[in-house]
C-alpha cells in the first residue's frame, strides 16, 4: 500500500529524529530526587525526621530529646502537604561527614540529665521509639540478626532496655557506612522528581557532574560508657580514637539523673558497585511475591466463578424469557403475564424513586470521585512516578487528584438525580452536598485524632496553619468544580427509564429471611480479592515499612473492580426474581459491604498482628484511621456496584415489550 507523498517526509524526520535521539541518550530514570555527586573532601549533612514508633504510631520531635543540636541552629527542611499531614519533621542535625574520609568525630557532652529528661528518655526507649536519619534523601538503614535471620530496619533505636527491664541504656556512638559509586558522568539522563525538584543531567554537565555518588548509607548503634570529664576537653568535630561497641551491660551508658552524656560517631565511606538508579532496590525488596501472585490467582478464580454466573443469568435465563415473551401475541402475553412470576412483574415498579434519593446521589457522586483518584494514583504509581524517595509524594498527589475530580462527583451525583427525579430542579443542593460529604467525615474524624495529638504534643498533630491551607484548597478548587460537574449534569442529556412506573407501588411478598443479610453476606466475595493486599498496605502503614509493589496493588483493584460489579447484579437479579423491586439501596451495599470486612480485619490486625501497640491513645488513632479508609472503600465499591447494577437493570427491562 502506497502512502501518501505529504506523509512520508513526516515519517521520515521522525526515524531521523529517533535515531539521533537514541545516540544522544542510553537510558532514563525517572523515580527519585535529582541525583547529587560529591567530591573527595566535600561536606555532606546529615537530616533527621521524627521520632516514630511501632508501639504507640505517636511521632515526635527528634530534638524533643536532649540530643546534640548543630551550631548554627535547628533549621526545618522544606516538607510538602504530604509530609506535613503524616506527620514527618525533617530538621538540620549536627551529624556531617566528608566524602571518602574515614573519622571518629566527637559531637557534644549534654549538661547533667534532670528528672524530666531521664523520665523521657527512658519512656521513649521503652516504646521503642527509632531515630530516623536521611543523608543524601537516603534513609539509614540497620541490620540485625533473630534466630539466624537477617532482618532489615530504617532508623536505629533511641536506647537498650534489657530483658530483665533492670536499667535504660542510651545509644549515644554510631558507626556509619557510606557506600558510594565512582560516577563519569556517561551514557545516563537522569530526570528527577524528588525534594529538590526536576532536573536534567545533560551532556553538558556531565563532567561538572563527575565525582562518588552516595548509593547506599547503614548505622551500628552503640552505647558506650564515656568519662564526662575527658570527653569535655575536646571541641565539637574534634577527632579521636576510634573505639569498639562492648558487650558488657556495665560499659553501657545508663539514663539516670545527673549523668552527663557524651555524643560520638565514627564514619566509614565504602566503595560500591550499585548505581544511583539502583540504590533504592535494598529498601525496595519485594518479599513474599508468591503471596501477592496467590492473591491475584485467588481473585481471578472469584471472578470466573461469579462470570459463570452471569453468564448463566444473561444467556440461559434472560435471554430465554425475553425470547418467550416476545414470540407470543398480545393476548398471549396477556394469560401469560398471569402465570408469571419474578423480575417480569416488578416491571411498572423497578425504577420507581428509591428512599433517600439524595443521599444515593451524593454517595454515588463521591465514590466516583474517590473511585477516580485511587485509579490515577496506583497507576501513576505503577509506572513509577511515585518514588519513595519523594517523601509525602504519593499523600500530596491523591489530595491534587482528589480536589480535581471534584467536577465528576458533581456531574455523576446531578445526572443521577435528573434521572431519577426527571428534572433538574434542586441541583445546587446535590452538588453542595457532594463536595460536602466524605470531606465533612474526613474533617470530623481528623478533627478528633488531632486534639488526641495535640494533647500528646506529637508532631503528627496538623497544624491549624495547615487547617485552614486544607479548608482553602477545598472551598477555592474542590467546591468550585464539583459546582461545575453539577452544572454540567444539569445540561446532559436525561437517561430515560424504558418502562414506565405504576402510580401505586406493588406490595412485595414476605421472605423467610431478611434480604439485608444476603446484601452483608455478598461483601465477603470482593473481600477475598482484597484482604491479601490489604495486609501488606496495613503493615506499610503502621510498622514503617516501605509498600513499592503498586503493579500488584494495580491489578487486585482491576480485579475487585471486577468483582465488585459482578456481585452486584447477581444480588440485583436475585432480588428482582422474587418481585423485590427495592433494589437501588441494595445493589450499594452488596458490593460496598466489603468495607463492613475491612474495618473487622483492621480490628482484627490491631489484636493480632499489632500486639506491641500500647496505649488507649494508639489504639484509637488506629481505629480511627481504619474507620475513614473503610468509609471510602465503601463509597468506591458500592459505586462500581451501583453503576454496573443500574446498567443491567435498564437493559433488561429495555428488551421486555410493554403496550
Amino acid at each position: 500500500m502506497e502512502l501518501p507523498t505529504l506523509r512520508k517526509p513526516f515519517i521520515y524526520w521522525v526515524l531521523f529524529s529517533f535515531i539521533v535521539f537514541a545516540q544522544v541518550s542510553y537510558g532514563f530514570y525517572l523515580p527519585g530526587s535529582y541525583m547529587h555527586t560529591y567530591s573527595n573532601g566535600e561536606f555532606i549533612n546529615a537530616k533527621v525526621n521524627s521520632l516514630t514508633s511501632i508501639e504507640t504510631e505517636l511521632p515526635f520531635s527528634y530534638y524533643s530529646l536532649p540530643y546534640c543540636q548543630p551550631s548554627g541552629g535547628i533549621k526545618k527542611s522544606a516538607e510538602n502537604l504530604g509530609e506535613l499531614l503524616m506527620g514527618d519533621q525533617i530538621d538540620n542535625s549536627p551529624y556531617r561527614f566528608r566524602m571518602n574520609v574515614n573519622e571518629t568525630i566527637y559531637l557534644c557532652t549534654t549538661s547533667p540529665l534532670n528528672e524530666h529528661e531521664v523520665k523521657l528518655l527512658k519512656q521513649r526507649t521503652r516504646n521503642l521509639y527509632q531515630v530516623n536519619m536521611i543523608l543524601d534523601n537516603l534513609p539509614v538503614m540497620r541490620y540485625t540478626s533473630q534466630n539466624g535471620v537477617k532482618i532489615q530496619w530504617t532508623g536505629f533505636p533511641v536506647g537498650y532496655t534489657p530483658t530483665d527491664g533492670s536499667a535504660d541504656y542510651i545509644i549515644n556512638h554510631l558507626k556509619f557506612t557510606v557506600l558510594v559509586h565512582e560516577y563519569e558522568g556517561r551514557g545516563v539522563e537522569i530526570i528527577g522528581t524528588g525534594e529538590e525538584g526536576l532536573g536534567i543531567i545533560s551532556e553538558a554537565d556531565k563532567k561538572k557532574a563527575s565525582g562518588y555518588e552516595i548509593v547506599g548509607f547503614h548505622v551500628v548503634p552503640c552505647s558506650i560508657k564515656y568519662d564526662p570529664e575527658a570527653m569535655t576537653k575536646h571541641k565539637t568535630y574534634d577527632n579521636i580514637s576510634s573505639v569498639s561497641c562492648p558487650n558488657e551491660l556495665d560499659k553501657y551508658q545508663t539514663i539516670k539523673e545527673q549523668e552527663r552524656i557524651s555524643f560520638t560517631y565514627e564514619v566509614e565511606f565504602v566503595k560500591s558497585d550499585i548505581r544511583w538508579p539502583s540504590r533504592w532496590d535494598a529498601y525496595l525488596k519485594m518479599e513474599g511475591s508468591r503471596v501477592h501472585w496467590f492473591s491475584i490467582l485467588n481473585s481471578l478464580m472469584v471472578i470466573f466463578f461469579l462470570a459463570g454466573i452471569v453468564f448463566v443469568i444473561f444467556l440461559r435465563t434472560v435471554r430465554r424469557d425475553l425470547t418467550r415473551y416476545e414470540e407470543l401475541d398480545k393476548e398471549a402475553q396477556a394469560q401469560m403475564n398471569e402465570e408469571l412470576s419474578g423480575w417480569k412483574l416488578v416491571v411498572g415498579d423497578v425504577f420507581r424513586e428509591p428512599e433517600c434519593s439524595k443521599l444515593l446521589c451524593v454517595m454515588v457522586g463521591d465514590g466516583v470521585q474517590i473511585l477516580g483518584m485511587a485509579a490515577v494514583t496506583i497507576v501513576f504509581a505503577a509506572l513509577g512516578f511515585m518514588s519513595p524517595a519523594s517523601r509525602g509524594m504519593l499523600l500530596t498527589g491523591m489530595i491534587i487528584l482528589y480536589l480535581i475530580l471534584g467536577i465528576a462527583a458533581g456531574y455523576v451525583s446531578v445526572r443521577l438525580w435528573r434521572t431519577i427525579k426527571g428534572t433538574p430542579e434542586g441541583w445546587r443542593s446535590i452538588s453542595w452536598s457532594a463536595a460536602c460529604f466524605f470531606p465533612g467525615i474526613a474533617f470530623i474524624i481528623l478533627t478528633v485524632l488531632n486534639f488526641i495529638l495535640w494533647n500528646s504534643n506529637s508532631t503528627g498533630a496538623i497544624p491549624i496553619s495547615l487547617y485552614f491551607e486544607l479548608f482553602f484548597l477545598w472551598f477555592c478548587i474542590s467546591v468550585p468544580l464539583t459546582l461545575i460537574g453539577g452544572f454540567m449534569g444539569t445540561k446532559g442529556e436525561p437517561i430515560e427509564f424504558p418502562v414506565r412506573t405504576n402510580q401505586i407501588p406493588r406490595e412485595i411478598p414476605a421472605r423467610k429471611y431478611p434480604s439485608w443479610l444476603l446484601v452483608l453476606g455478598a461483601g465477603t466475595l470482593p473481600f477475598g480479592t482484597l484482604f491479601i493486599e490489604l495486609f501488606f498496605i496495613l503493615s506499610s502503614i503502621w510498622l514503617g515499612r516501605f509498600y513499592y509493589v503498586f503493579g500488584f496493588l494495580l491489578v487486585v483493584l482491576l480485579l475487585l473492580i471486577v468483582v465488585c460489579a459482578e456481585v452486584s447484579v447477581v444480588l440485583t437479579y436475585m432480588h428482582l426474581c422474587v418481585e423485590d423491586w427495592r433494589w437501588w439501596w441494595k445493589a450499594f451495599y452488596a458490593s460496598g459491604s466489603v468495607a463492613l470486612y475491612v474495618f473487622l480485619y483492621s480490628i482484627n490486625y490491631l489484636v493480632f498482628d499489632l500486639q506491641s501497640l500500647s496505649g488507649p491513645v494508639s489504639a484509637t488513632l488506629y481505629l480511627g484511621y481504619s474507620l475513614l479508609m473503610a468509609i471510602a472503600i465503601m463509597l468506591s465499591t458500592g459505586t462500581i456496584g451501583f453503576l454496573m447494577s443500574f446498567y443491567f437493570v435498564h437493559y433488561l427491562f429495555s428488551s421486555v415489550k410493554i403496550d
